[in-house]
């Protein structure tokens, strides 16, 4: 791994060790990212149906998936207290972009704090978020 993927990996707040839950996974996510994120981490990604504590959640997320809230929220229930999600949309201009004044919506009323946004590929732009005993630290 070089040591610029390595940098996007920690930048996007992954570190070794780290259990780490996949949501959203679809044909077009961009598996480069994906394995940056476990040769970073060491560890596998875990699929929606962990029933564990996350230390991170990696999710894909598109307009017309539904409710950005409603899976921010449930997104949040696996995480454990000093945890992020790394909301990953479509760019803009391309099928499924979210405008960044509704992802900052969804994540305020899911009990969010958005902290930085990225760029996290070719076609996708990572919000970091982070759970309130996360952001106090």
């Amino acid at each position: 791994m070089t040591t610029e993927e390595i940098n996007l990996a920690v930048r996007l707040g992954f570190q070794t060790s780290m259990a780490v839950q996949e949501i959203g996974h679809d044909e077009d996510v961009d598996e480069e990212l994906r394995k940056i994120i476990t040769e970073t981490t060491g560890t596998a990604l875990v699929d929606e149906d962990y029933d564990g504590q996350a230390d991170a959640v990696l999710l894909w997320f598109r307009d017309e998936d539904g409710d950005l809230t409603d899976t921010l929220m449930d997104a949040a229930t696996s995480l454990d207290e000093s945890g992020s999600v790394l909301l990953l949309t479509p760019k803009a201009g391309r099928d499924g972009y979210i405008e960044p004044s509704e992802i900052n919506d969804a994540a305020t009323t899911a009990g969010l704090s958005q902290t930085k946004s990225i760029n996290a590929g070719r076609d996708w732009s990572g919000t970091r978020l982070l759970t309130p005993k996360a952001a106090k630290r």
